[in-house]
Formats: C-alpha cells, structure tokens, sequence
C-alpha cells in the first residue's frame, strides 16, 4: 500500500488517530485530521502533535465536500464502518484502512497478535514481559496503551512486537500478518458495534487469516465454539486448555501446568507458584506459555518471568485494606464473562459496585452465577435499571442504586463488615460516564484512598 503524495483524511483523534498522525507525518503525504469534537483544541493537538499551523483540521458533522481530494481514510479502532462519514467515503469509493493495517505495514521486525474477549491485557502484558527477558528490542503495543502506528517508525528488524489486538481493529485490515496469533476466547461483546455474536467471533477470527500454514495460532481448546472455528484456520492450531489432558499442546494436570510437543511431556510451572490468582489467570498463563514456544523461546527462560509477574492495572488489582475490608479494581472487566471472573475470584464476602454503558449485553446468566460469593450489589450508570431488573428475576434483591462512582464507593464502605470485600467489576463498557475503563478505575482507586 503506497500511500506516497497521496490526501489522508485522519477519522478520530484518539490514541490511534494521534499515532496515525505521528506516524505519517514523516512519510510523504497530506494529513487531514478530523475529530467529531465542535470543540477540539485544535493548537492543543497541532503542538501536541508537531504539525504546521497550516494542517487542516475538521471538526463536528463531516460533509461530502469535505472528502473531496481525499484519497483514503484511516479510522480509529474506535470509529464503527457503518459510522454515517466512514459510509459516505465508501460511497464515494475511498479506500477505508485502520491504525492497525498502517502501522503494520511501517513497521519492521517480527510481530506477535494476541486477541479474545478476555484476558487480552493481562496475556499481552506478560507476553511482552517473557519477550524482554529474551530478546534485546521489544515493543508491547495497541490496545494495551500504546499505539503500534505511534512506535512503527521505531522498529527495526530485530524488533519483536507484542500487539494486543481488538476487533474493531481487525475489522478492517487487509495484510496484517502476525508470526503467531492467538484468540483467548469468545463470548458475546461488543454486540452494538457487530451486530451478532457470529460477526463478532468472524472479526476475531480474522487474527490469523494471512498466517501460512506453517505459523501458529494459539486457541483456547475449552471454548467449543472456538475450537470449531480453530478446524478452518490456515495457521497450525496450537491449543492450551484447564480442563483437558491434551496430546499437543498446554494444559493444567492438578495444579501444574504441562507443555507437550506431541512427543514429550514437561512440566512446567504449578498454578500457585506464580503471582496470579484465577482460573482465568491460569488460561492466560498458559496461552503466554504457548505463544512463547511456538515463537522459539526456551521453556527454562520463561519460567522465571511467569513467577515473578503481577497483575496488571484494573484486573482484579488489590487496592488496599480500610477498617478490615480489602478492596479490588476490576474496572477493566467491561462485559459479563469478564466480571463474572472477577467474581468467581474473591474468597470474602463480597459488595459488588457494576453498571455502566450499555452494549447490548444480558446480565441475566452473570447475576445467577455469582454462587452466593456476592453479599450485596451496588448499581450505577446507563445500565443500573437494566441490571436491576435482571437481579431481581433472578431473586438476587440486594441492591442499591447509585448515581455516580464515589457514591458508590461510599455506600460499599457503609455496608462492609471487617473481613469484607468490595469489588468494581462492571461488566460494562465506562463510556457513560468516562473517557475509558482506565480513568474508571483510577477515579475508584483514589475514592477508595480517600475514605
């Protein structure tokens, strides 16, 4: 894709967008940036960015005027395809890339993919870590924090990049080529950008569509439905499972995790020898573990870093302790499967704080497997009544509604007892009443500290 002296209309002045614009500024091209924002600083985001005063910046409704000597649109993860100003460059014929397919193609080295509906962070992360131990140039990027389009530039070709990737970003690639890929798992997210829960797993899926034969795809063989979806990939299926003995792949015997190559067995670390706590924590240890063979990485070396890595931020993150209540921040558990884990996790009894922005999902089968773990529920946000009403035809009827976060965080303390937990998973997105699920969970963190 040669993009050489060619108009690019920048749609979204996000983290990617920014990194997009960063990216391309040093390639022969014409920028245009646009945001949805009326009230866009735009000589903020010129210097923030280091563009000339002359950049032409749009804001607010785009017009069909507006596209007019544009050759190609670049979309944030962010915006949907069927977004009225994406449509409309369609329409018009304009070739539609994402953040994800430019950086791709500027960047140098070899590239790791990793995507799911859960557990993308916390596997990326530590795969980067495991990545850092053994070569000397890592880059861990994309919807971790840092855009990939924003460090491309940087790389080299004995560069490895650790990408954790959504599927808003696959939805529109083209050559993205990942070494190994990995999809953690499916459940149904996302439902109000795709549609159905088939066109979301097909989005996912797309992670290892121009992977060769030869190349790996590591799957979570404990998801039917995508192991079934695993049986039509063109890379080689690499599985990893907690609750098969598998013949090739990575598993958990008792509490100890094994590797089998398909001709020899090892072992590899036990599940409590490692700082992360969960089920869900073990499958992404073991899918970390699968990703780093399939990339040549020596078992002895990968070891040490699984021992000593913690969680990350806003996944089941301990706080602190107030009064004899222990308090955790799970703000990044944006759906239902994801907070669902966090749930099964706690061993106290717990005060639950969730709601958020609605996606389209029912909670129904969330509430009815909280397994007497929650004591109390703490609602807010745009999806507080929906969930209540959930609650209650589930005969769950301790409830409490709330209008904001630091209410909530309140009300929890209020209601604790000495030995308690209090938990945020909101099995919800945050963009309610956040910018994202970070500043969620910093803003609870710090409501907590406060108390």
């Amino acid at each position: 894709m040669d993009l050489t002296n060619k108009k690019i209309l920048i749609y979204g002045m996000g983290i990617s967008g920014k990194g997009t614009a960063r990216l391309l500024k040093s390639k022969d091209v014409i920028m245009v940036l646009y945001d949805k924002k009326e009230d866009l600083d735009r000589q903020g985001l010129l210097k923030e960015l280091d563009l000339p005063e002359t950049t032409q910046i749009l804001t607010g409704t785009l017009r069909k005027e507006d596209l007019e000597g544009i050759d190609a649109l670049v979309i944030s993860p962010g915006v949907p395809a069927r977004e009225p100003g994406v449509q409309m460059a369609k329409d018009l014929g304009l070739q539609i890339l994402g953040e994800l397919e430019i950086a791709f193609e500027a960047s140098r080295g070899r590239v790791i993919g990793i995507t799911g509906t859960n557990g993308k962070t916390t596997t990326t992360a530590l795969v980067g870590e495991i990545m850092k131990a053994v070569f000397p140039e890592v880059f861990v990027v994309g919807n971790i924090g840092t855009s990939f389009a924003s460090v491309a530039d940087e790389t080299t070709k004995n560069s490895v990049i650790v990408a954790e990737v959504s599927s808003f970003q696959l939805e529109s690639i083209r050559v993205f080529h990942p070494e190994v890929s990995a999809v953690l798992n499916l459940t149904p997210d996302h439902l109000d950008r795709h549609g159905t829960f088939e066109n979301y797993a097909a989005c996912k899926m797309r992670i290892a569509e121009n992977q060769t034969p030869e190349q790996k795809c590591i799957i979570n063989y404990d998801d039917e439905y995508l192991r079934r979806l695993s049986e039509d990939l063109i890379p080689e299926p690499l599985y990893f499972s907690r609750k098969e003995k598998l013949q090739k792949g990575v598993y958990l015997d008792q509490d100890v995790i094994m590797y089998s190559d398909g001709t020899q067995t090892v072992p590899v670390l036990n599940r409590y020898d490692m700082n992360l706590l969960g089920d869900h924590n073990v499958e992404n240890v073991m899918a970390a573990i699968g990703i780093a063979v399939s990339f040549g990485v020596e078992l002895d070396l990968l070891v040490p870093v699984i021992r000593n890595f913690k969680a990350v931020e806003h996944r089941i993150e301990f706080v602190c302790e107030k009064n004899g209540v222990t308090y955790y921040n799970d703000s990044k558990g944006t759906n239902t499967d994801a907070a669902a884990k966090a749930v099964q996790s706690m061993v106290a009894p717990t005060i639950l704080i969730a709601g958020g922005y609605d996606k389209g999902a029912d909670f129904t089968d969330w509430i009815r497997g909280f397994n007497g773990k929650i004591r109390d529920m703490i609602l807010i946000g745009a999806t507080a009544e929906k969930i209540r009403e959930s609650a209650l035809s589930c005969g769950f009827t301790s409830l409490h509604m709330e209008g904001d976060l630091e209410s909530a965080v309140k009300k929890a303390a209020a209601l604790a007892r000495k030995g308690d937990a209090v938990l945020l998973s909101p099995a919800c997105a945050s963009w309610d009443q956040f910018k994202s699920y970070e500043q969620r969970g910093r803003l609870f963190k710090d409501y907590v500290k406060n108390l």
